[in-house]
C-alpha cells in the first residue's frame, strides 16, 4: 500500500518550506507558555501572567488576518519579514521590561506589537493549495499540517517551561524570538514554492469573515482554543500545587500527542462523511473528553485525561481547514486560513485568561471547569451552524 504522507513529498521544495516553517511554529506555543511561566516566577501573580500572555495572543489573532489579506495580494516574501522584525523587536522590550521591574502597563504595550508575527501554518497551507488544489493530496497536507501545529505544541511549551525554570526565567521566550526570526528568514527564502498573487474580483475588497459559514468555523476553533489557553494555564498551577512546576510542560505536550496521533490515522483515511457532519462529531468528543478532567488528582491522572482530550481536536482542526479551502475564494485563501487560525488563537487567550482567574479564586479545578463550558460551546455552534455550512457544499 502507498504511503500517503511519502507521496505528499514528491512535490519538488515541499520539503524544505515545511522544515524551515517548523523553526518559526515552534515559537508561537514556546511565547505563550514562555510568558506564563517568566511573569509567574517574576511577578508571582498567576492572573497577571494569564492576561499578558492572553494580550499577546489576542494581538496575534487580529493582527494575523490583516497582514494575511496583504499576503493574498503582495506576496509571502514581501510581506513576512517586516512583520517578523516587528514582532521579534517587541518581545524583546517586553522581556526587558519585566526583567528590569518596569511597569504593569508596559508589558501590555508591548505585547500588543509582539503580536505582529506572520502565521506560517496558514501560510504553509497557503503553499500546499497551491500545490495540490482539487487532488486527494490535499487532505493529506492539510492532516500532515495539523500534526506539525500538535508538534510545536509537544516541543514548544515543554522546551519553553525548561528553559524558564532552569536556566532564568526569560530563556523561554527569548528562544522563541530566535526560532521565529531563524525560521521566518528560511521560510521566505524558499520562494520556488511561494503561491502566486492572485487577482481578486472586481469591485470593494469584501473579507471572508463576512461569510456566515466562515463565521461558524472561526467560533468553533474560538471555542476549541479556549480549552487549549486553559489546559496551558492550568496545568502550570496544578503541577505546581503538587509541587512539581516542570510537569506542567510534559501535560501540555501530553495533549498535543494525542491530538497528532489522532490527525495521522485521521489523515490516511478517505473520507465518505459528509463534513459538516464530521465537524459535528468532532465537537462532540472533544466536549465528552473535558469532563473527566473534573476528577483528577495527580498529575500523571491530568497526563492521561488530556491525552484522550486532544484525540479529537487535530481531526476537527483538518475538518475546518478542508471546509475553508472549499468556501473561499482562491484569492483570499491565506486570508481564510488565518481567521480560522485566529479562531483558535482569540480562543487560546480567551482560556488563558479566564482560567487563570478561575485559578485565583478557585483553584485548578475552577480552570477545568472553563474547558468543560468551552466543550459545551463548539458542540452547540457546530450544531447551529451545520445547515449554513452543508449548503455551501456542492
Amino acid at each position: 500500500m502507498a504511503n500517503p504522507y511519502r507521496e505528499l513529498f514528491a512535490a519538488r521544495g515541499s520539503l524544505a518550506f515545511t522544515v524551515t516553517a517548523l523553526v518559526a511554529r515552534t515559537a508561537v506555543p514556546m511565547t505563550g507558555i514562555g510568558l506564563i511561566t517568566m511573569l509567574s516566577q517574576l511577578r508571582g501573580d498567576y492572573a497577571l501572567a494569564g492576561a499578558v500572555s492572553a494580550c499577546f495572543t489576542l494581538s496575534m489573532a487580529l493582527l494575523g488576518p490583516q497582514l494575511s489579506r496583504i499576503v493574498d495580494r503582495r506576496g509571502q516574501s514581501r510581506v513576512l519579514l517586516p512583520a517578523c522584525g516587528v514582532s521579534v523587536s517587541a518581545l524583546g522590550m517586553l522581556l526587558l521590561c519585566a526583567s528590569f521591574g518596569a511597569p504593569v502597563w508596559l508589558l501590555f504595550v508591548f505585547a500588543v506589537p509582539a503580536g505582529c508575527l506572520p502565521n506560517l501554518a496558514a501560510m504553509v497551507r497557503a503553499r500546499w493549495s497551491h500545490l495540490y488544489r482539487e487532488s486527494a493530496r490535499l487532505h493529506t497536507a492539510f492532516s500532515f499540517e495539523s500534526v506539525v501545529d500538535e508538534i510545536t505544541y509537544v516541543f514548544g511549551p515543554a522546551l519553553s517551561v525548561a528553559l524558564c525554570t532552569t536556566l532564568f526565567p526569560q530563556a523561554g521566550p527569548l528562544v522563541a524570538a530566535v526560532l521565529l526570526a531563524v525560521g521566518t528568514l528560511l521560510f521566505t527564502a524558499q520562494r520556488a514554492t511561494e503561491p502566486p498573487v492572485h487577482v481578486a474580483p472586481a469591485g470593494p475588497a469584501r473579507s471572508v469573515i463576512r461569510d456566515p459559514a466562515m463565521v461558524v468555523l472561526v467560533l468553533v476553533l474560538t471555542a476549541g482554543g479556549t480549552i487549549v489557553g486553559t489546559v496551558d494555564v492550568v496545568s502550570i498551577a496544578f503541577a505546581e500545587a503538587h509541587g512539581n512546576t516542570m510537569a506542567a510542560g510534559v501535560v501540555v505536550s501530553v495533549y498535543a500527542i494525542g491530538s497528532a496521533v489522532a490527525g495521522l490515522v485521521f489523515g490516511g483515511l478517505k473520507l465518505t462523511v459528509p463534513l459538516p457532519r464530521l465537524l459535528l462529531l468532532g465537537t462532540l468528543g472533544t466536549a465528552l473528553t473535558t469532563v473527566p478532567m473534573l476528577l483528577v488528582t495527580s498529575v500523571t491522572g491530568l497526563a492521561a485525561t488530556v491525552f484522550f482530550a486532544g484525540v479529537f481536536f487535530a481531526p476537527s482542526m483538518i475538518v475546518i481547514m478542508t471546509l475553508v479551502e472549499r468556501i473561499v475564494p482562491a484569492s483570499a485563501l491565506t486570508e481564510g486560513m488565518t481567521w480560522a487560525l485566529t479562531g483558535l488563537n482569540v480562543g487560546v487567550a480567551l482560556g488563558a485568561a479566564v482560567a487563570g482567574q478561575a485559578v485565583e479564586g478557585f483553584g485548578p479545578s475552577g480552570g477545568f471547569t472553563v474547558a468543560v463550558v468551552a466543550g459545551g460551546a463548539a458542540v452547540v455552534i457546530a450544531l447551529a451552524g451545520h445547515r449554513a455550512l452543508a449548503h455551501r457544499l456542492p
